[in-house]
Order: C-alpha cells, then sequence, then structure tokens
C-alpha cells in the first residue's frame, strides 16, 4: 500500500531548533505513515540527528508542533517516547558502560521485569536477528559494533509504533543486513512506522518508500529513492556526486608493519583471544581487515597501539624494529598513527577544545619551556580543519559539540597531517556521510601515495573494496589468508566474515 494513501503516524510542523551559532534546524515538515519505512538522508550536521532527538523527547524544540496518529503531542523525555510507542536507536550509544546488557535493557523496559527471563529474551531476539549478544557482559568490554547490537535489540524488546534507526547496519556482515532489511519489512508491514537515517545510499534506495533530504538544518525536498540513483541522492544531499578516491597504482615497498605468529588471552574475560594472527603491511600499500564487529578487532587494535603492551617483543614490528611491550610513545616516535573506533573518550576528550585535542597525539612544538603553546595548538587546529573541511565553530569548540562525522574528519586529520610512516585506523567513515567519506578516503590514498604503509579495520566492505590493495578477514579471533584485492568478491568476504573457512579461503 502507498505511503501516502495511509493515516499520518507522526507529523512535525514548522519545527526549529536553535543553539548557540548554530541553527539545527529550521522550519522543518515532515510526514510519516503508519507501517511506512521513511529515510532521512543529509550530509553531517545537516540535523537529522537534532530533528530525531525532538521526536524521542531528548532535546525540546525551540518552535513547531508534534502531532501522533493526528492529535498534538509534546514529547517531554524519552521515557514519555517509549511510553507511547517511540523508540530511538542511536549513532552514539545511551548505555552504561558500569551495568551489564541486560541491566542496561532493563532501563528501558517497565519495572519488574524479571531478569532471568529478559537474558533469554534478549539472547533469543539477537538470534532471531542476526545481532549476538552476551546478556551478562558489561558494556564496558564491549566494541562499538556490539553496543549498537545491544541499542538495536533494547528498541526492539520495547515493541515501538514509530522506530527510529540511526545508522543501525554498520555492524553487520552483507548477509545479516539482508536478514535486519527483511525483519524491518516485516514489521513495517505489521503497522510499525520506521524513520531509517543512513548515509548508505544504496540502502536507502533498497528499503525506503520515501526519503526526506535535510541540508543545512532545512528539508531541501522529498523523493522516493527507489527512483533515484545513488549520484542523483548525492547531489540532493551535497549538491555534487562525492568523487571515488583515486590514486597511484599500488608500489609496494618493503615490510614496514608486521605481526607473526600472534597468540593472545584477552585483557577481559568477555574479550575476544587471537589465535596465531600474522599480517604484514608494506610501504604504499593500504591493507585492509573486514569482520564483524566483536571477532577481535579491538584486541588486534590495542596490540598494535600499544594500550594493550603484553605483545611478545617479537610477535610484531616496525621496519626491523620490534615493538611488541614498547610504550606508546616509542611507537609514536617510529612514525605510528593510531585512530581508534571510538570517537569521544579514546579519540578526543569531550569536554575540551579541539586546539587542546591536538595534544593527544602530537608532541612537537606545541610546548615551550613545559607550558603549552596556545597560538601553536590554535594554528594545528585551524590547519586541521581548513585542510579538511571541519565544520565547526572554531579551534576552540568543544570536540562533543561536532557531529559524529565532523570530528570524525578532526581525528583522522589529526593523525594524517604528521605524515605517518605507518597509518592504523578503526572505522574511518563510520557514521559519516558520502562528502565527508569521500575526504576522508582520499586523504588515507593519498598517504599510501606517499610511501605511508596503511592498515585499515572496517565494517563497510565498499570501503575496503574501493580504497584497499589487500584485505584480511578476521573471524573468532583468526585472521584469513592475504586476500588481493583483485581475487576478492563481496560475497567471499562476507562468508568469511560470518566464519566460514577452509575452501572459502581459496575459492
Amino acid at each position: 500500500m502507498a505511503a501516502d494513501s495511509l493515516s499520518p503516524r507522526l507529523t512535525l510542523s514548522g519545527v526549529s531548533k536553535r543553539y548557540p551559532g548554530v541553527l539545527a534546524n529550521d522550519n522543518v515538515s515532515l510526514t510519516v505513515a503508519a507501517g511506512e519505512i521513511h529515510g532521512l538522508i543529509g550530509e553531517n550536521g545537516a540535523g537529522k540527528s537534532t530533528l530525531m532527538k525532538i521526536v524521542y523527547g531528548a532535546v525540546r524544540p525551540d518552535s513547531g508542533e508534534m502531532r501522533w496518529d493526528g492529535a498534538a503531542l509534546n514529547v517531554s523525555s524519552p521515557a514519555h517516547a517509549r511510553r507511547i510507542g517511540i523508540g530511538m536507536v542511536f549513532q552514539h550509544f545511551s548505555l552504561f558502560d558500569t551495568l551489564t546488557v541486560a541491566e542496561n535493557v532493563a532501563l528501558a523496559l517497565p519495572p519488574g521485569i524479571d531478569r532471568v527471563q529478559l537474558a533469554e529474551d534478549i539472547e533469543a531476539m539477537g538470534a532471531r536477528y542476526g545481532l549476538p549478544v552476551n546478556a551478562a557482559q558489561h558494556v564496558y568490554s564491549l566494541s562499538v559494533g556490539e553496543r549498537q547490537r545491544v541499542e538495536i535489540i533494547r528498541c526492539l524488546l520495547q515493541k515501538p509504533r514509530l522506530l527510529i534507526m540511526d545508522e543501525p547496519t554498520s555492524v553487520l556482515t552483507p548477509q545479516a543486513v539482508e536478514k535486519l532489511f527483511a525483519t524491518l519489512r516485516q514489521l513495517s508491514s505489521e503497522g510499525v512506522s520506521i524513520l531509517y537515517i543512513s548515509h548508505k545510499l544504496d540502502e536507502v534506495r533498497n528499503l525506503c518508500s520515501r526519503a526526506t533530504v535535510l541540508r543545512g538544518g532545512r528539508v531541501t525536498g522529498t523523493c522516493d529513492p527507489r527512483q533515484e540513483s545513488v549520484a542523483s541522492l548525492s547531489r540532493l544531499m551535497i549538491g555534487a556526486e562525492p568523487p571515488r578516491a583515486t590514486g597511484k597504482a599500488s608500489q609496494a615497498g618493503p615490510e614496514s608493519l608486521v605481526i607473526e605468529s600472534l597468540t593472545m588471552l584477552p585483557l577481559e574475560r568477555t574479550g575476544k583471544a587471537l589465535h596465531d594472527v600474522s599480517l604484514t603491511v608494506r610501504k604504499g600499500e593500504i591493507v585492509g581487515i573486514a569482520g564483524v564487529s566483536g571477532n577481535g578487532q579491538g584486541e588486534l587494535l590495542a596490540l598494535i597501539s600499544g594500550e594493550d603492551p603484553r605483545a611478545p617483543p617479537t610477535s610484531m614490528r616496525i621496519g626491523t624494529t620490534a615493538i611488541g611491550g614498547m610504550p606508546v610513545a616509542e611507537r609514536r616516535a617510529l612514525g605510528l598513527a593510531f585512530v581508534p573506533e571510538e570517537r569521544l573518550g579514546r579519540g578526543a576528550v569531550p569536554n575540551l577544545g579541539l586546539h587542546m585535542n591536538t595534544l593527544l597525539t602530537h608532541d612537537k612544538g606545541l610546548t615551550r619551556n613545559g607550558l603549552i603553546s596556545t597560538p601553536a595548538i590554535t594554528r594545528l587546529a585551524d590547519e586541521i580543519i581548513a585542510r579538511f573541511g571541519v565544520k565547526t565553530a572554531g579551534p576552540t569548540a568543544a570536540a562533543k559539540s561536532l557531529s559524529g562525522g565532523n570530528l570524525q574528519k578532526f581525528i583522522v586529520g589529526r593523525e594524517v597531517v604528521k605524515s605517518p610512516a605507518v597509518f592504523v585506523v578503526a572505522q574511518p567513515t563510520w557514521g559519516v556521510d558520502v562528502g565527508a567519506a569521500a575526504v576522508i578516503r582520499q586523504n588515507i590514498v593519498g598517504l599510501r601515495d606517499a610511501g605511508a604503509a596503511v592498515l585499515v579495520v572496517s565494517e563497510e566492505l565498499e570501503e575496503l573494496f574501493e580504497i584497499c590493495d589487500v584485505l584480511y578477514v578476521i573471524a573468532g579471533g583468526r585472521l584469513s589468508e592475504r586476500i588481493p584485492i583483485a581475487e576478492a568478491t563481496v560475497e567471499r568476504i562476507g562468508l568469511l566474515m560470518g566464519g566460514a573457512r577452509g575452501e572459502v579461503d581459496h575459492a
């Protein structure tokens, strides 16, 4: 049934929200029908998240009206939203690190829930939708992808009438994405309305019957994405087609980052052990690691960066220098730069200005006689902002004030401007719009062309196929064989991500 023939579930009229120096939403109107899957697209900072937080009661609008099933409604809080049937899966998670998965889910449900039954329901829901989680695991020990699974399951257990999903598929294999889409279509057929926010335009085209485009806080159009191409949707979003990353043909040089037969138990009881991991990244080469989140990526990256110093000295090296057990600062001195998957809290200190955040990884020329040089760190922040097109109020703006994509551009830029010899980056474009993703990918390719050895850990297969020269797949703490990109297919990589081995490695 066409969305236009269904009764409105949600109607927004003239909604505006202003923050100091920023008009996040400017007279926005939007209608979502009962049972409709409605896409919301726009570049980072377009106002999508602010608008959805208004619907969910987490932010109060300055003006405008919201109607729910035709009746005027003022959503006073997220708890109020959940009571009337609005659920939201946030891109930036709203989980308590020190609580278990089950305890976090219980907070969003009515009191008096049987905890034993809830744990069973969580794991059953995860199995049904291809989102496996351990209900007893503490959130602080979960990867970004695993936390996103918890958000999705928590929302589905609330049995919402309107489900808001913000970038929900970054943790899934291609096969699991299809399973989730089948679930969303089933929910839609049962009358559940879905507001689907994604920067993956192919997903919007495949799933949504209508899409609203935001640019600069304003609605610039509504379309049927099934009748649009990725290029035409990109033009609606950013006014142009995003370029694909281009560079010279890879000319791999000497080995630069080498890991040999690394086996390691996890630091956390609920973490993932690594089994006989070996990989090589050469100068002038981009190597990608694909895999569903929680299969050992976090543990491997902690060992490479030095956050986990337990690796045997000879198990990994940069050039000819063994780095197992070496302090982080000494690895940086060898030319290692690292971008973690968690932006706020690890990649940047939320309450500090961007200029102060440069000090996290830069240590040359920014201090004088033991004192921070404010002009120096401000110049560096300005350089990163300009070079990477970071949308911000300025170099002193707090990191937490930036949209996810703009903060990611700043964090990646902070490392790229160092011209590292070895660049290791996790989830470089997670939740980033097509324009910003193009900027980040082009700079990664530019580092390779300048002779750097680049290791990219990503769950975005399209990204890995676009920029990488070689792929590995991690599953269950084990790495596949080294796969030249010319021999890789989405089907083969997807099967390996799901844990298939043996003949698939050589298919």
